[in-house]
């Protein structure tokens, strides 16, 4: 399901708003049907009626959320260090919970739930992302790479959210420019961060974590 289907009815884009707002602001094990029917103004046969359970409710919710990423006329580096600024930006707004997919996963703890599948689904879209971004950088070990962007991203949202620091995103996009320039990125001179030289210990020390063991 996306944003905004053409099937979609009236009716059910107001459930789902009201489940946004309130499973994402509060928790989703928090929340119960009759919350969600109340705050929408509807009874919960009503909402039974568009989604019969509270896991059709979730998958639906979570779906609404995975839309494509938006296509850029930027430059690959100002997409990629543009991802942590979005970031920053994010962590000081007083509705800031983290990322819905990963509290989702948390919050459900499991395994076998439609959720986890919408999840994985959209971590590998935006690693997917980062990759094709990486090729036009022309990084040679483009997938490695992107997988480690995204674990700056995650580290970043954790970091912020238990440090109470907006400047986790910061420090994440410096590590991104150490972590590109170690893999010979061709960067606009400027761009993102300046990074050390790979002859520092900290270039060299870098440069064999990305490659990882041999």
């Amino acid at each position: 399901m996306k944003r905004e289907p053409r099937d979609t009815s009236a009716m059910e884009q107001r459930i789902l708003e009201t489940a946004d707002r309130l499973f994402y602001g509060q928790g989703i094990r928090a929340i119960g049907v009759d919350t969600v029917a109340a705050e929408a103004g509807i009874s919960k046969r009503t909402l039974y009626n568009h989604f019969p359970s509270k896991d059709a409710l979730i998958v639906a919710y979570l779906s609404r959320r995975l839309t494509p990423i938006e296509s850029s006329d930027a430059s690959p580096e100002a997409q990629l260090f543009g991802v942590f600024e979005r970031l920053e930006r994010s962590f000081v707004s007083d509705n800031f919970r983290g990322c819905p997919f990963v509290n989702a996963v948390a919050e459900l703890g499991e395994p076998s739930h439609p959720a986890n599948k919408i999840a994985l689904a959209f971590k590998e879209q935006r690693r997917v992302w980062f990759r094709a971004l990486l090729g036009r950088l022309g990084v040679t070990d483009a997938d490695r790479l992107a997988t480690q962007l995204m674990l700056l991203v995650d580290g970043a949202i954790a970091a912020a959210l238990v440090r109470g620091d907006p400047k986790m995103a910061s420090a994440a996009k410096q590590a991104a420019a150490v972590l590109l320039s170690s893999a010979g990125a061709r960067l606009v001179r400027g761009a993102g961060t300046p990074a050390p030289r790979r002859s520092t210990e900290a270039g060299k020390k870098l440069e064999r974590l990305r490659r990882g063991p041999r």
